[in-house]
């Protein structure tokens, strides 16, 4: 089977791991043949081949070669696209193929990864994709000796501090990722996956609560909010409220506290579980009802109803001093997460403005 042309205008990247696999290949190639291959060829777990561009060769005598590719990660904003991914490998006394992490590739330093406290964060289909394509050149040339492999990532710290790593325990570099070996341009995959192994990683050391957020800023407040929490309790869910819920319960927490605007955590309240402008518009009627619901006298009401924007809405309560209106969304907002969940958790909402003041704020116990 081999690639094909994609009629999406948005071009599709590899990843860490495909990268690290080719490498190898490559350095593998070059230690045992003497020659210094210019491409290699893989099968990816995505289903087609694909040929990687090589560069970067070494080769010190008959005992380690090196060899290089240059991650591409397509029209994706990924912090590793045009990273030196490299390879070195080195002869064993016995059969068979090991794989460790150099520099630049981080050290797993908490439980909850795929990968054991310890070892170089390489994850588990990259590991098999590196296995796979050394073993190929292997069993082609009849080695009877096997080989090390050592992936580097030169600027792989400096990458690093840029992703979630730092904070999953992930220390000194990057990890080398990928289940298909593709990247999908702005891949909600690759969003969800982080999210849920950030879960993984909060449940594994011992947290019995999750603080959820939609971004940098929210979570910088929910911090200052909640400072005897420790640093993995906290998760940038994005717009996947319900998923992120989902898997909060999966991993047995007993608490989650939602922090953020409240523009976003109204379409919470209405009962969207994806909050993406896309899929959920602001129901200016239901703000209305909320609003009546507090106590709003019918003109303002009617002004709500009429609103354009949430946060429209957000200045007209609190320029009327109605803060009960923010109570009862987060009300709202707590009882469709049970919902969403079949309860057995405790939710809470706290709405707070852009500079991070409290508007409301309300807890339930499913």
């Amino acid at each position: 089977m081999t690639e094909e042309t994609s009629s999406k205008p948005m071009r599709r990247g590899y990843t860490t791991g495909a990268c690290a696999a080719a490498a190898a290949k490559g350095a593998a190639l070059l230690l045992i043949t003497g020659d210094a291959p210019e491409r290699v060829e893989l099968y990816l777990p995505a289903g087609f081949r694909h040929t990687f561009e090589l560069t970067g060769w070494q080769r010190q005598d008959d005992s380690m070669a090196t060899c290089a590719t240059v991650k591409d990660a397509g029209d994706d904003p990924d912090a590793t696209h045009r990273a030196w991914i490299e390879a070195t490998v080195s002869w064993l006394e016995h059969p068979g193929v090991e794989i460790d992490g150099g520099r630049g590739v981080g050290r797993v330093t908490k439980p909850g990864l795929p990968v054991a406290v310890g070892e170089a964060a390489i994850n588990p289909v990259p590991r098999r994709m590196i296995l796979e394509a050394v073993s190929e050149v292997l069993e082609e040339h009849s080695a009877a000796r096997g080989l090390r492999v050592v992936i580097n990532v030169p600027e792989g710290e400096a990458i690093a501090l840029k992703t979630l790593n730092p904070r999953l325990g992930i220390v000194g570099g990057i990890s080398i990722l990928g289940t298909r070996g593709v990247v999908t341009p702005f891949s909600t995959e690759a969003y969800k996956a982080s999210v849920v192994q950030a879960i993984s990683v909060a449940a594994a050391t011992g947290n019995r609560g999750l603080i959820l957020t939609t971004g940098g800023s929210s979570e910088k407040y929910a911090m200052a909010m909640f400072p005897e929490l420790p640093e993995e309790a906290f998760i940038q869910m994005g717009e996947y409220v319900g998923f992120s819920l989902s898997h909060a319960k999966a991993y047995g927490f007993s608490k989650v506290t939602l922090v953020g605007m409240a523009g976003k955590y109204s379409k919470v309240a209405q009962g969207a579980m994806l909050i993406h402008s896309k899929n959920a518009p602001v129901d200016f009627g239901f703000l209305s009802q909320v609003a009546s619901e507090a106590g709003a006298d019918e003109e303002l009401v009617q002004e709500i109803a009429a609103a354009n924007t949430a946060s429209q809405v957000v200045d007209m309560m609190t320029a009327a001093g109605n803060y009960a209106f923010f109570e009862q969304l987060c009300l709202h907002a707590c009882r469709h997460c049970l919902i969403h969940m079949n309860g057995e958790m405790t939710v809470e909402m706290v709405l707070i403005t852009m500079k991070g003041r409290v508007l409301g704020r309300a807890e339930i116990c499913g």
